[in-house]
């Protein structure tokens, strides 16, 4: 039984251990190789390790089938910070024959898409969604894939922005009608960044506004 650690790769990750875990190791069957726990030279001296049959990864093993034709399995274990304690086993699928390569369609678009405005002030925001509308109305041949992806690189992101979703082209041309008439968006500004690292406990609205309050730096 080979044992390893995600944290050794990613660090802690809080509410997303598990996971990254499942990930490392339905990548590991994918690749047929277990990987090596990082940053450790020796294992641990307060474990008796003669006692059975676990070993720690110190270097990659490769990971293949059974020679009695059995899959390949894997425990993931999420250890909480309150005593939690989440497993699953994960099991090797059946193979399955490699079929065509899939075929991406140019200019495929999602669902939804969207279109970016940017003004420098709010009235020149109202005239640019106007100049839209009148460019889409006038040249049915571009597709809203298309319009969105020219607005959102080749335009200069400026002071005061707004953007509307829709399906189809039609939706796109009520939301910019109801954007050119609805208020000015509010302007963007040069704010600075703050990051506040809260530690252990991220889980409360508010959490880190004491820590925040008393001491600004």
């Amino acid at each position: 039984l080979w044992l390893g650690s995600v944290k050794s790769n990613i660090g802690h990750t809080q509410a997303a251990a598990g996971v990254a875990g499942i990930i490392k190791m339905v990548l590991a069957m994918h690749n047929g190789l277990l990987p090596k726990t990082l940053h450790v030279t020796e294992p641990t001296r307060q474990v008796d390790w003669s006692a059975g049959a676990v070993e720690l990864l110190t270097e990659p093993v490769p990971w293949t089938a059974r020679p009695d034709g059995s899959p390949l399995r894997a425990g993931v274990s999420s250890f909480g910070i309150s005593g939690t304690n989440a497993h699953v086993l994960l099991e090797q699928g059946p193979a399955v024959p490699p079929g065509p390569e899939p075929t991406a369609t140019p200019g495929q678009a999602g669902p939804v898409v969207p279109w970016l405005l940017s003004a420098k002030s709010p009235r020149a925001l109202a005239e640019q969604a106007a100049r839209l509308i009148a460019h889409a109305e006038n040249h049915p041949e571009l597709t809203p894939a298309d319009v969105g992806h020219s607005l959102a690189t080749t335009r200069t992101a400026l002071e005061h922005r707004a953007v509307v979703v829709g399906a189809t082209r039609a939706d796109l041309l009520t939301a910019l009608e109801q954007a050119r008439l609805a208020a000015p968006a509010p302007a963007t500004s040069d704010g600075r960044l703050g990051l506040l690292f809260t530690g252990q406990g991220a889980q409360r609205v508010g959490m880190g506004r004491e820590l925040y309050a008393t001491y600004p730096v």
